[in-house]
């Protein structure tokens, strides 16, 4: 670890001191030439946007430099005169601006500048209508949600049914290319909360796009198996006061609500938003269990009723301080409350092989989870001029509480007869620090460095109270109730180096990552830690075959740390009928990921394509067995490696003017196996899931959303889910152009809304299906106030940026 951070300070130390001493040998810089280079098609930001200043009298280059992380560029000229820029970005046609640097005119702003895609605006053709929700970069996928009009009262993981690379099933969870290990960050931060609440905490109208990573670099935390997924929420882009304000409401009490205000002035950046949404999902549930002991088989099936929901408030805020043109102060924060609930009520027959007469009752569950939350970030950065690179710094602190209560509850003939009661509780935080560095050497190369540290510290206090019939009360358990405290530090160094050759752009990086973990339960006098430091390359490529394709191939190592539940040394009961116990000997999954892809055009048309190839070593399952009579235990084991090879493809054309396709697909073969239970076992699946998304423009103020998702049955290391089919409509008119607009949305259309799974073990069999409610009406209001379009003179030209259709 020494040595690392030996040869991080070196690099850049010697780096700092090769600019220091540039600049003190050069001449002082007559004037600063800055702007903002945006997606004209999607309204986001360009990262890595090459930015060449030639001079007119010789087209001599002048000076060059890259964009940040969000889209800006700032450059010293050293000598007044003439200029043009040019503005390039694999994939995208190159812009270029006339400009004049003298002493009266020394600070030029070109705004805000919009690149198009290649594949998408093409000479001699006006492309109608509204285009796809998705675009790539060299590293990532990009999502609008405003051209999703399905999901626009509903929430993040609602707008990820519609996209590539993503399935979502009927309760809302998110997996990313068939795993639900990846990770969630919000505004580039790691989420408060874990991955799924986070998905289904927040609002889809207050999101401006989401960045889909399947194959991060090396600049990335290492932690999560299929990538990541970043959520970027709305902010004003016009200067003075703007805003947003949408409410909703539908079936089974469902309703919410967010606004969004911002102010922008020269030198100042706030935003202050807020949310409320309730949703709950009514439905009917089936289940059969069989269990094959040493002296009997009995069986467990039942039918009724379930419903879920969650209620979800919360407030954020932040402040941008512009400090001169080389520093900017941020400070940000957010504050919020989740509450989820799960209630069942079912009817059961159990029969037994050695009991002469089957036995029937009624069950009732109650589940809730319920907790405050809150973040604090503060972030600066500075620009190092006149050679344009960059140090960014970041502090960021989390905390929630989590208090989960869980109550079941069996009669027989109107009286109670068995019940347990399971509470836990405790909270959790966590402190990151990070620190970035970046020096571009010309307009195409570039290297980065930085490092990254966290500590997370937490407690989890499990209760567990039985009924006890002849007193009427639950009595406390103390060989089932544990107190787990869990402490895990990380400390990682990269360095990523960018460059473009002829037309192939390349970036290649190196993480390193050191951590430790330590588990200890005194209520059984046990303690487990784990010291490891692991190393994560990463590679990307894309070369630009003509104005109108672009190829690339990706390579990166991922882990996925094993941590809560799949930890805990001990037994915690769920339900009546089902036991958890974590196994704190894990070891953490590493994953090798593998990704190549075209992005082309024809006509009016546009395609993309992609084939992937990921391993899993150590593969983390949890496996059930039958330990006693209608009790089963789930654990956690390393069972062995998985295989995924696939294919996705998006195709987005008119088939007619007023109507937009966007035909998605993704294909894969999916093989798991290993070792459990001391014998050997492999599982194997083709899979695939279709989207077919439609976009009827009928008028100018009033547009038809028609979206069919469709998901295959997959394996895995112990059963199989079944494939489900789901529809969605929305119907959107704007009252009064960029102001007031409502959109009346019918999800699930045609009620077939099921989830189906049947797992099968050395000593038991399951079978549960799942069928909600539809279809779903909701009604949603959006109001905007001060949504303006600035335009900007550029050089004798129109343009400017609006921030995306709601600012």
């Amino acid at each position: 670890m020494k040595i690392i951070q030996t040869i991080f300070c070196l690099t850049f130390m010697a780096s700092s001191g090769f600019n220091q001493e540039k600049g003190e040998s050069g001449n002082a810089s007559v004037g600063n030439l800055s702007g903002k280079v945006f997606d004209a098609s999607t309204n986001h930001s360009i990262e890595y946007a090459n930015i060449v200043v030639f001079s007119q009298a010789d087209s001599s280059m002048v000076t060059g430099g890259v964009t940040d992380s969000q889209g800006d560029f700032s450059l010293q000229i050293q000598k007044p005169g003439r200029f043009y820029v040019e503005v390039r970005f694999i994939g995208y046609e190159t812009e270029r601006f006339e400009t004049q640097i003298t002493p009266g005119n020394s600070d030029v702003d070109l705004g805000d500048i919009l690149i198009h895609p290649s594949s998408v605006i093409l000479e001699n053709v006006v492309v109608q209508g509204d285009r796809s929700p998705v675009s790539y970069q060299i590293d990532k996928k990009i999502i609008n949600p405003d051209q999703i009009q399905t999901v626009i009262s509903g929430n993040a993981s609602d707008v990820l049914a519609n996209v590539p690379s993503v399935q979502v099933d009927i309760e809302g969870n998110v997996s990313l290319r068939g795993s639900q290990s990846f990770t969630v960050l919000i505004d580039g931060r790691p989420s408060v909360l874990n991955a799924q609440d986070a998905l289904q905490q927040i609002a889809a109208s207050s999101i401006e796009r989401i960045e889909i990573i399947t194959n991060p670099s090396a600049k990335y935390d290492a932690e999560g198996t299929a990538g990541i997924i970043n959520i970027i929420l709305k902010k004003g882009s016009n200067e003075g006061l703007n805003g947003i304000v949408n409410a909703n409401a539908g079936m089974n009490e469902s309703y919410g609500g967010d606004l969004l205000f911002n102010y922008q002035s020269s030198k100042i950046k706030t935003n202050l938003g807020f949310a409320y949404n309730k949703r709950f999902f009514p439905g009917d549930l089936e289940e059969s269990n069989i269990q094959y002991l040493d002296s009997s088989i009995s069986t467990v099936n039942s039918t009724g009723e379930i419903e879920r929901g969650r209620i979800n408030y919360e407030g954020r805020g932040g402040i941008d301080f512009l400090l001169g043109s080389a520093d900017v102060l941020s400070f940000g924060a957010r504050v919020g409350k989740r509450e989820g609930q799960h209630f069942t009520n079912q009817d059961y027959l159990q029969t037994s092989s050695i009991e002469p007469e089957d036995f029937s009752y009624t069950g009732n569950s109650e589940r809730s989870r319920e907790g405050i939350y809150y973040s604090i970030n503060s972030n600066y950065s500075h620009n190092f001029n006149p050679e344009g690179h960059q140090l960014l710094a970041e502090l960021f602190f989390s905390s929630q509480e989590s208090d989960e209560l869980t109550t079941t509850s069996e009669f027989n003939q109107g009286a109670q007869i068995s019940g347990k009661q399971t509470t836990e509780t405790g909270p959790s935080t966590e402190l990151r620090g990070k620190l970035d560095y970046s020096l571009p050497f010309n307009e195409f190369s570039k290297f980065e460095a930085g490092y990254q540290g966290e500590i997370d510290l937490s407690e989890e206090n499990n209760k567990l109270f039985e009924f006890n019939p002849l007193s009427g009360e639950y009595e406390f358990q103390s060989l089932y109730s544990n107190i787990n405290e869990y402490t895990e530090s990380e400390h990682a160094l990269y360095s990523l180096y960018a460059d473009m050759i002829w037309e192939l752009q390349i970036q290649a990086g190196l993480r390193a990552e050191y951590t430790y973990r330590d588990i200890n339960v005194p209520t059984q006098s046990q303690s487990f830690n784990l010291k490891r430091m692991d190393y994560f390359p990463s590679f990307h490529t894309a070369y630009k075959l003509s104005s109108l394709s672009t190829v690339m191939a990706s390579y990166s190592r991922r882990i996925e740390r094993p941590g809560g539940w799949s930890l805990e040394p001990f037994d915690t009961w769920i339900d009546a009928n089902n036991v958890r116990r974590g196994n704190p000997e894990l070891q953490p999954e590493f994953i090798d990921s593998y990704e190549t892809g075209l992005q082309s055009s024809f006509g009016e048309a546009s395609i993309s394509a992609e084939i992937y190839y990921r391993i899993t070593h150590d593969k983390i399952e949890e496996v059930r067995a039958a330990i006693d009579e209608n009790v089963t235990l789930t654990t956690f084991e390393n069972v062995g490696s998985d295989y995924s090879l696939g294919a996705e493809m998006m195709l987005t054309f008119d088939p007619i003017k007023f109507w937009n396709v966007n035909l998605m697909g993704n294909f894969y073969n999916y093989r798991i196996e290993g070792v459990l239970y001391d014998e050997q076992f492999s599982n194997e699946s083709f899979s695939w899931q279709t989207r077919f998304n439609n976009i009827f423009k009928l008028w100018s103020s009033t547009q038809v959303q028609f979206n069919i998702n469709y998901n295959s049955p997959r394996v895995t290391a112990q059963g199989e889910w079944e494939g489900s089919i789901n529809s969605d409509l929305s119907i959107r008119h704007e009252f009064i152009q960029n102001v007031l607009a409502a959109t009346l949305q019918v999800r699930v259309l045609f009620g077939t809304r099921t989830r189906e799974f049947t797992a099968e073990g050395i000593n038991f069999s399951n079978y549960n299906k799942y069928t909600f409610d539809s279809p779903v009406l909701m009604l949603n209001l959006r109001y905007t106030f001060n949504n303006y379009k600035q335009k900007r003179e550029k050089n004798g030209e129109e343009g400017g940026f609006d921030g995306g259709d709601d600012f």
